[in-house]
């Protein structure tokens, strides 16, 4: 029986999440929760979840609130309330579905005390992967991913043996534009970009799959979490999104995770620390997976993937530069202040911009965060005057 803190219960990720914690009672108990600003969320959940014990939120005046109406549930608030939760809360594995560098602190700190950290907070690597992997080579703690190209990955390197692999190919549903021209990405507003063919996600994550950073994101997490080369991981546009990833293998062979379009089962495989079944499908040639389709990914099309690349290849803050401007923009595009093709120039100009430390630690981190942020906001602010 493992006890859990489910950290970003309220998003898409966690709200799934929670259905396969109420379905499996007896492999999980919930002991701690954390909803961000989504505090009409609490009551729902804890009536679902009786054994609960501890509660984050964002708002200070809320968390005393929450704690008049629950005496039994211990309520934190704020980013340092998460790091408490993370510290009280009974139990041995933690979720983290938190979006964007608020979800980078959590698990360094779950890593550092020894937890079994299931990830879907893809900043965590982007960001710090340095750092993560620093962690877990110590022998801190065990990291399992969430994302469905990456239990795929994982899945399909375990079957066929990491040796016997010859490239990564992360597939990329390419988004609600991968038929347009960049000429044709000029007006494209928020609704439009939010309008994703396959997947429903938050606003940050479907701007993040518009752009194909996301794209990006993943091809960075691959390299950390399964120690593989950039130069032996490809991106293939795939629209149907039910191939979730493959392997080409050394006797020439496609391995594939072929399954619908749901995050339920990626997040069960790693709630159950990869004890899921698996059967991969195996072909000679891509185009023996038909009905499925592939088609190259176009680099120049989406610029914002070569600009991951190379804020891997600085290495250092170089990921934290990336993120927090890219996070930047993205909100800057929400808000209409910046026209969508601009996201990837702002994202640009700040890796451009900021200095490049090699010497990381967490500090250092989130003082590149808040000077990318305001590098955006300064090219923002430049295009309106």
């Amino acid at each position: 029986m493992r006890e859990v803190l489910l950290l970003g219960a309220s998003g898409s990720i966690g709200t799934q999440a929670l259905d396969i914690l109420e379905a499996n009672p007896d492999h999980f108990v919930l002991r701690g929760i954390s909803v961000g600003h989504q505090v009409n969320k609490i009551p729902g959940i804890i009536k679902r979840f009786p054994s609960i014990q501890k509660a984050c939120v964002i708002d200070p005046t809320a968390a005393k609130t929450l704690q008049k109406a629950y005496p039994s549930i211990e309520f934190y608030s704020e980013d340092e309330g998460i790091l408490r939760l993370i510290e009280t809360t009974p139990g041995d594995m933690v979720v983290n579905a938190l979006v964007g560098f608020a979800g980078v602190a959590p698990t360094l700190k779950a890593l550092s005390l020894n937890k079994i950290l299931c990830l879907a907070n893809k900043e965590s690597l982007v960001v710090a992967g340095e750092l993560v992997n620093r962690l877990l080579s110590d022998g801190h703690g065990k990291l399992i991913p969430i994302d469905s190209e990456h239990v795929a990955i994982a899945k399909l390197l375990d079957y066929v043996g990491k040796d016997n692999v010859e490239k990564i190919l992360i597939t990329a549903s390419g988004g609600p534009f991968r038929d347009l021209t960049r000429e044709q990405l000029t007006d494209i507003t928020p609704e439009q970009a939010l309008n994703h063919p396959t997947w429903h996600m938050g606003k940050k994550i479907s701007i993040d799959s518009a752009t194909m950073m996301n794209k990006g994101f993943e091809v960075l997490e691959a390299a950390y979490l399964f120690n593989w080369p950039l130069g032996k991981i490809e991106i293939l546009i795939h629209p149907e999104s039910h191939v979730h990833s493959l392997v080409l293998g050394k006797d020439g062979k496609y391995y594939a995770d072929v399954s619908a379009p749901d995050m339920h089962g990626p997040i069960e495989y790693a709630l159950k620390e990869r004890d899921y079944p698996f059967d991969p499908v195996i072909k000679d040639s891509l185009s023996e997976y038909a009905p499925f389709h592939f088609r190259p990914f176009d680099p120049a099309r989406f610029p914002s993937v070569g600009l991951a690349l190379k804020a891997f290849s600085l290495g250092g803050n170089g990921g934290a530069i990336l993120n927090a401007a890219n996070e930047e923009a993205v909100y800057a595009f929400l808000r209409g202040e910046l026209p969508f093709l601009q996201i990837e120039e702002a994202v640009s100009y700040a890796l451009a911009s900021l200095p490049l430390i090699k010497g990381i630690d967490y500090q250092t981190l989130k003082q590149t965060d808040l000077a990318a942020r305001a590098c955006v906001a300064r090219f923002v602010d430049g295009r309106r005057h």
